[in-house]
């Protein structure tokens, strides 16, 4: 391993002084799906210089692409490892001494440090997921979902599943914490979101948030097609006013340039979870920035969360099908979380290992 990273490392600097920018590779962290560089250049190089190689880069390296964006003082570029690993649910909350109220855990960030979110937050209440088929949205809003439920009890978390497929979130079908029983009819979902609506406006003169709500849509735009003005409505009010009533709306989408979709998004997500995309117009719709390089994502899990115009790129965080109903078979007995349960999960392929190394250093060499 230490070998390829130090060829790897290598190339880019021959890439860079190919073109006459001075600069080195002075370090990196291996990360379960890629391996991220970290630049130095000398003063005067401009961002944009560096990342229009990210072509040439990635032809130096063997790879399918690379991906080359600023942060803070330094100049990243992140290219996917050969062998990729997965970052399991169970094993990642094991790590966790505690997870906060009405918290759900996304997976690992590119520091290799967990990724939590808080929904109740200002700066949350609803998010977006985004991304094409194979990015694992899905997969993604699973994760998330059940997190949630295994860490907050039902008097405190309650949870609606407009599923209109019937597929993507069928492990969860039996979770406790279920307002109503899944819908997959998108005419019943205009229903529900209009009682929901009507919750929400009695809580607001109740002055009640509690227990918190969370509308989980497994592919909005499908959703609001099929299902007319009412869906919209109900989606559109739920989402402007939903916050103060402890309402929070979790939608998967894998068409970011539908227009109900993205007037949605500009006005009332402000955390947008986007995995890969085809092009970089849908990249820029689901992002709500330009340039942000969500077409070069890997899939299976390969993320960025998007928030206030800043960017993290992490790996969500996965649970099979047979550990959510597992996990869902637990809680309709009343078992809590616990240490011991987390460590009934069965053993992985090393995810253990290259979270050891996550903070690992390649040696840096400066080009004369």
């Amino acid at each position: 391993m230490r070998h390829r990273l130090e060829m790897q490392a290598t190339r880019i600097e021959a890439v860079l002084q190919s073109h006459r920018i001075s600069g080195y590779v002075s370090g990196g962290i291996i990360l379960p799906r890629v391996v991220r560089f970290e630049l130095v250049t000398s003063m005067g190089t401009r961002v944009r210089q560096v990342a229009n190689l990210a072509e040439e880069i990635a032809m130096a390296l063997g790879v399918r692409s690379a991906r080359v964006y600023r942060n803070g003082g330094s100049i990243q570029v992140e290219v996917p490892r050969e062998t990729p690993g997965e970052v399991r649910l169970l094993p990642l909350c094991r790590r966790l001494a505690r997870i906060p109220p009405l918290t759900g855990v996304l997976g690992l960030d590119n520091d290799g440090v967990p990724l939590l979110i808080r929904l109740p937050s200002p700066d949350v209440v609803h998010i977006m997921i985004a991304g094409t088929s194979g990015s694992g949205k899905t997969a993604l809003m699973r994760s998330l979902l059940l997190s949630l439920a295994m860490h907050n009890p039902q008097a405190q978390l309650q949870i609606v599943l407009l599923d209109p497929k019937g597929r993507g979130l069928m492990p969860l079908f039996h979770l406790p914490h279920l307002l109503v029983p899944p819908i997959l009819d998108a005419h019943e979902a205009g229903d529900v979101l209009a009682w929901l609506v009507e919750e929400m406006e009695r809580r607001d003169r109740e002055c009640r948030d509690m227990p918190h709500i969370v509308v989980a849509v497994d592919e909005l735009a499908d959703l609001t097609e099929a299902g007319g003005g009412a869906v919209q409505v109900g989606i559109r009010r739920l989402a402007q006013r939903g916050r103060e009533a402890g309402i929070h709306l979790i939608v998967a989408t894998q068409k970011p340039v539908t227009a109900a979709v993205d007037t949605l998004a500009k006005a009332n997500f402000p955390v947008r979870l986007v995995g890969a995309v085809t092009t970089p117009e849908e990249a820029k719709v689901a992002t709500g920035l330009a340039g942000s390089g969500a077409e070069k994502l890997l899939g299976r899990g390969d993320f960025l969360l998007v928030t206030h115009g800043q960017t993290w790129r992490f790996q969500a965080a996965y649970v099979s099908r047979g550990e959510a109903e597992r996990i869902v078979r637990a809680l309709q007995d009343g078992i809590r979380p616990s240490r011991r349960w987390y460590l009934e999960e069965p053993a992985g392929d090393g995810n253990g290992r290259l979270l050891a190394r996550a903070r690992s250093l390649i040696s840096g060499r400066q080009v004369s």
